[in-house]
């Protein structure tokens, strides 16, 4: 008896480190979230302004991309390089850009992602020729490459908070890939941030750039001074509208990844206190257990010597 006490002694105190280091991460995971939040939120008001600018300038123009018949057809060439982020073409390939962590200890927040997404690929293309994948995250790129899917970039490492400086190269290659006309339309795949105990799987359509709604223009009651001409900035502004909608479905799965860590991290520690509570009653048992035969033991000889 004393064996199995002092085995469930050991047991309780393993146990409560464990839920130490848990409740430790599930502080700073909380930490992470709010200033990732508070991140997200800044960056909102930036995108609503870019989008504003953006929806202004091309609202001229879409009545007249809606016209052009293809990608090939001769007026939309002449159009300038920006129509080609405007207007659908054919698509021959599709391009995703697929976000994940670096790490575990986060929950389902991988797996819900990676098993959407590669339902999602089985069920619209019939072999790996008609997509190209970007991975953004050691996971998702160890997972794809794991099922012999190729990866035509990838990026790790990412920061807690990361900044435009960071993603600037994979965002400017996805544009530029899009232009070069290695895929004809890109998607992201991400898990989108609610708020702390929920997010949501969420594939976004990122190129050709399809939101932009002309009757937005119509709400705003001075015109800009443009210099140089509206087509040139559109040529430079829409690629940087392009990669901060990208940037944008970054920050909110780092945002939704942060708030995984920290459920999950809680999950963790209270599984750990109950645990701890279920060991402690069974050590009282065994003690009192233990007590109980030495006082019957005690009992018994004194009986004897009578």
């Amino acid at each position: 008896m004393g064996a199995s006490l002092n085995e469930i002694k050991q047991r309780i105190a393993s146990t409560k480190k464990t839920s130490q280091i848990t409740n430790a991460m599930q502080m700073v995971s909380g930490a992470k979230l709010t200033k990732s939040e508070a991140a997200s939120r800044s960056f909102q008001e930036y995108a609503s302004k870019i989008r504003s600018i953006v929806t202004h300038l091309v609202a001229a123009q879409l009545s007249d991309l809606e016209e052009l018949d293809s990608y090939d057809n001769e007026d939309a060439s002449e159009s300038g390089n920006y129509h080609m982020m405007l207007t659908s073409r054919p698509v021959k390939k599709t391009g995703y850009i697929v976000i994940t962590s670096d790490k575990g200890l986060v929950g389902g927040y991988n797996s819900s992602i990676l098993k959407q997404t590669m339902k999602m690929m089985t069920d619209d293309h019939d072999s790996q020729d008609e997509f190209v994948l970007i991975a953004i995250g050691g996971t998702g790129a160890d997972f794809f490459k794991a099922r012999g899917i190729n990866v035509a970039y990838e990026l790790r490492g990412l920061t807690d908070q990361p900044s435009f400086d960071e993603v600037r190269k994979i965002v400017s290659t996805a544009t530029t890939m899009y232009e070069n006309e290695v895929f004809d339309e890109l998607y992201v795949c991400y898990n989108h941030h609610i708020n702390s105990l929920t997010s949501q799987f969420r594939v976004e359509k990122m190129l050709p750039i399809s939101d932009l709604d002309p009757d937005e223009a119509t709400t705003y009651e001075q015109e800009y001074i443009l210099e140089p001409s509206e087509e040139a900035i559109l040529d430079n502004l829409l690629p940087q509208y392009a990669e901060s909608l990208i940037y944008g479905a970054i920050i909110d799965a780092k945002t939704a990844e942060h708030a995984a860590g920290m459920t999950a991290m809680k999950t963790a520690t209270d599984n750990a206190q109950n645990i701890i509570s279920d060991l402690t009653i069974s050590y009282n048992r065994a003690r009192q257990g233990a007590i109980t035969q030495e006082i019957t033991e005690i009992v018994a000889g004194a009986a004897a010597l009578e």
